[in-house]
């Protein structure tokens, strides 16, 4: 159980604590909707690396094909389209998440109107205190001004006629006064009643709505969380293929694709000698 803040904290000479207390409720409306806000932005900017992303792996895909290197950007493609993936789905998760806040908003909204009618009484009991509280100072003022008055007439030996004119009206003064004590008494009463429920009634639905957005920010941590996780993988994986692509295995693709064959050429012939031509003067035996 939280202690009753609200209901120790807002009273003052003034009685104008269900006003903060009312507009701090409103301002609750202000934040869940400044929430949407914060997390529909970061949606945007995830959207944009995600999409970012999927043109530099494309980029990655169109790079030379050429040389001994050119499979290494196979694996540059494929890493960068994960990575791509896993933005993606944030955004994917986001959007959901501000759903969910943008139904919050609308329920919160419901609930305010509902209690802005549930303490129409207490602001009545607010503004009577107020109002009487005035009244009872302006008519404690008048008894004072009259009541002297009355006592300066007597010592300076005004005529009896002009005392027992300040005396009607000192009387006159008393009973206002009194009259004021007396709702002044019932209106304080009221007020502190109805103030001490609206106070917890306030700080309830401040409590439940900070629950509310904790939960808010929870499910967009564990989102990011996630996505961290996620990412954190895939470079992983991109570590581990960078590694598991040798010097040799580059060479040897190289050389099974762009083989030119194995045959060498072969030995140079031997120039043949010609056969000796008959003489023409020599004839056979």
């Amino acid at each position: 159980m939280i202690t009753p803040y609200f209901l120790e904290n807002f009273w003052g000479e003034k009685n104008n604590g269900f006003d903060v207390l009312y507009h701090n409720m409103k301002h609750g409306q202000i934040s869940s909707k400044e929430l949407t806000d914060f997390i529909r932005e970061r949606s945007t900017i995830e959207e944009t690396y995600a999409r970012s992303m999927t043109k530099l792996a494309k980029s990655a895909g169109n790079f030379s094909q050429l040389g001994t290197f050119a499979p290494v950007w196979d694996v540059f493609k494929s890493s960068t389209e994960k990575l791509a993936s896993c933005h993606m789905e944030l955004v994917r998760k986001l959007q959901e998440l501000i759903k969910d806040v943008q139904k919050y908003v609308e329920e919160q909204a419901k609930a305010h109107k509902k209690t802005k009618e549930e303490v129409a009484s207490t602001l009545e009991a607010v503004q009577n205190i107020q109002t009487t509280t005035q009244a009872l100072h302006k008519s404690k003022e008048i008894y004072n001004t009259k009541t002297v008055e009355q006592e300066r007439l007597r010592k300076e030996g005004a005529t009896q006629r002009d005392v027992d004119k300040a005396g009607v009206k000192a009387k006159k003064a008393t009973e206002s006064y009194k009259s004021f004590v007396e709702k002044y008494a019932a209106a304080k009463s009221e007020f502190e009643q109805k103030m001490a429920e609206t106070a917890q009634k306030f700080q309830d639905i401040e409590e439940s709505h900070i629950v509310h957005m904790k939960e808010i920010i929870r499910l967009y941590s564990q989102s990011v969380d996630e996505t961290h996780v996620q990412i954190g993988e895939v470079h992983h994986e991109f570590v581990r293929n960078v590694e598991n692509t040798s010097v040799e295995g580059l060479i040897q693709k190289l050389s099974e694709s762009k083989g030119t064959g194995k045959e060498r050429p072969g030995k140079a012939h031997p120039t043949p000698h010609p056969h000796p031509h008959p003489h023409p003067c020599s004839h056979p035996h």
